[in-house]
């Protein structure tokens, strides 16, 4: 009896040991994460210099999958099909895991097919018009639009669009009413400001800096909660007079659901490490974005809290995509 309990007690002691060592060789090969946009956008930028880091912690490859279309959603729904064994990840920008759901019917839910593991990155956009525009503040243009209703429109890239989003919450806040004029892609919608043929748009600052720097925009507003440390003169949308009107474009890292917990407990420990790098933290704040980590539980609650923002701005004003 005692040496065939001993035999199993060895037993037991080996498998753990074997377990403990599977644990700590996670990866052992590249890693793929994936990117729901095109190349050389910002979440493209973003993910690079996210898994170059994470690659250095790991001491494996991360391996950038661009699946672009469908304003995100094809590459997530892409994602959430991928095997469930920690070799394959994504940084879902707000578009396709908050706001898409909202828009239409889309073949994935992030709650059932995902496990969230960290908020990566925020940033604000901000309100710009032409140099030659008569409004030097967002008050000014809030009196006009009063003034007239419907006379002054914004521009967006297309339905949906954290641009579009942010103009009609502007318009509620506010108590105006703007007109919305969708262009497919924001660098269009930026274009036409800069040539007069719309009055503004809500940008995504990397999108649209090397333009204030040279003049050729006039930045009235930011949409975060403070001044943005790279426009530091430009006040928020809530010293401008609309306490609580905060705009915040997000990214996070997620994993497909029913990933072991200890393969989420190391993507935990190397994203800690990755966002806590000075060079990374720096890479991002050029990018115009404030790099972070998180627990999957603060995640959680921050994309909560911003779907039911966005969900009512949505059902108010009757926006869908076909």
């Amino acid at each position: 009896m005692y040496p065939q309990t001993t035999a199993r007690m060895a037993a037991a002691a080996l498998l753990a040991l074997w377990a403990s060592v599977a644990t700590a060789a996670f990866p052992d090969r590249p890693v793929h994460l994936v990117v729901t946009f095109p190349p050389g956008g910002a979440s493209d930028l973003m993910a690079r210099i996210l898994g170059q880091r994470l690659g250095d912690v790991w001491k494996q490859p991360v391996i950038i999958d661009n699946k672009p279309g469908a304003a995100g959603s094809l590459g997530t729904e892409y994602a959430a099909r991928q095997p469930a064994d920690g070799y394959t990840f994504m940084m879902g920008n707000m578009g396709p895991t908050l706001v898409n759901p909202l828009l239409s019917k889309v073949p994935y839910n992030m709650e059932r097919d995902f496990l969230p593991v960290s908020l990566v990155a925020t940033g604000p956009v901000v309100l710009v018009v032409n140099p030659k525009s008569p409004y030097k503040s967002l008050q000014e243009i809030i009196q006009a639009a009063k003034a007239k209703p419907g006379a002054l429109n914004f521009g967006s890239g297309g339905a949906g669009t954290l641009a579009h989003l942010s103009g009609e919450m502007l318009d509620e806040a506010a108590g105006i009413k703007m007109q919305h004029v969708p262009y497919k892609g924001g660098v269009a919608a930026v274009n036409d400001v800069m040539g007069g043929q719309i009055d503004m748009i809500f940008a995504d600052t990397q999108a649209v800096m090397q333009y204030i720097k040279a003049g050729k925009l006039r930045p009235l507003a930011i949409t975060s909660a403070q001044r943005f440390p790279q426009l530091p003169d430009v006040p928020t949308v809530a010293e401008s007079g609309l306490p609580g009107m905060v705009a915040l474009n997000s990214w996070g890292v997620y994993l497909p659901a029913r990933t072991p917990a200890d393969v989420v407990a190391s993507y935990r420990e190397a994203i800690r490490r990755a966002m806590s790098d000075p060079a990374l933290v720096k890479l991002y704040y050029d990018l115009g974005v404030d790099a972070m980590h998180t627990s999957p539980e603060e995640l959680v609650r921050f994309n909560r809290a911003e779907t039911g923002k966005y969900a009512k701005i949505i059902k108010d004003n009757g926006i869908r995509v076909d």
